[in-house]
């Protein structure tokens, strides 16, 4: 294994390409979190995330073999745009907005570390993520999924840009607007976190 850490995505791409079971494995290794972590934040639900995480490398073993993937030395965000067509497609097909919750069920809030408070406070800090999360959910698709990937999934708005296909400045106003508009509905409700 050390060998392959020393070698980069298209070099073990071409490993596997010429039969080297094992670099693939290693290239999928190295990517695995960040892939399943950026579908699970889409889909939120963790058996559905595991099967389209596996679909995704189903795709990417094709496309390898057939000699079809472009040597860019951009592996990453291809397969994030990969794992990001599926799960569009899977909401076309289901026509169901996701809601934000961890693999166990938890909402994404709670991974957020706080110092322990008192029961007062964390009762106040849970109705504020509840509030957080209802307004998240009002929000169009394409500005809740920026603040998502952005906040939550610790993603660069370069990074969001690849995965969404869209230009980086795209990426900014939705996320400009997205916050535009939970200021705006915290506004009207008279909301304050």
């Amino acid at each position: 294994m050390a060998t392959y850490s020393r070698l980069s995505d298209n070099e073990l791409i071409a490993s596997f390409y010429e039969g080297d079971i094992k670099a693939l494995e290693f290239l999928i290794n190295r990517y695995k979190d960040r892939i399943y972590t950026s579908i699970l934040f889409l889909v939120k639900d963790k058996y559905l995330a595991e099967d389209m995480f596996q679909d995704v490398f189903i795709k990417i073993i094709d496309t390898i073999r057939q000699n079809r993937y472009n040597d860019e030395g951009k592996f990453l965000s291809w397969a994030l745009r990969i794992a990001h067509n599926l799960c569009v497609d899977h909401f076309r097909k289901v026509k169901r907005s996701p809601s934000i919750r961890t693999t166990e069920g938890y909402d994404i809030m709670e991974w957020i570390h706080t110092p322990d408070d008192c029961p007062e406070r964390k009762l106040v800090r849970t109705q504020s993520y509840d509030r957080v999360r209802r307004m998240l959910d009002l929000l169009p698709e394409e500005q809740r999924e920026v603040i998502v990937l952005r906040h939550y999934g610790n993603m660069s708005f370069k990074e969001i840009a690849g995965l969404t296909n869209t230009s980086i400045n795209t990426a900014l106003g939705r996320m400009r607007y997205g916050l535009i508009n939970l200021r705006k509905m915290m506004s009207e409700k008279q909301i304050s976190l």
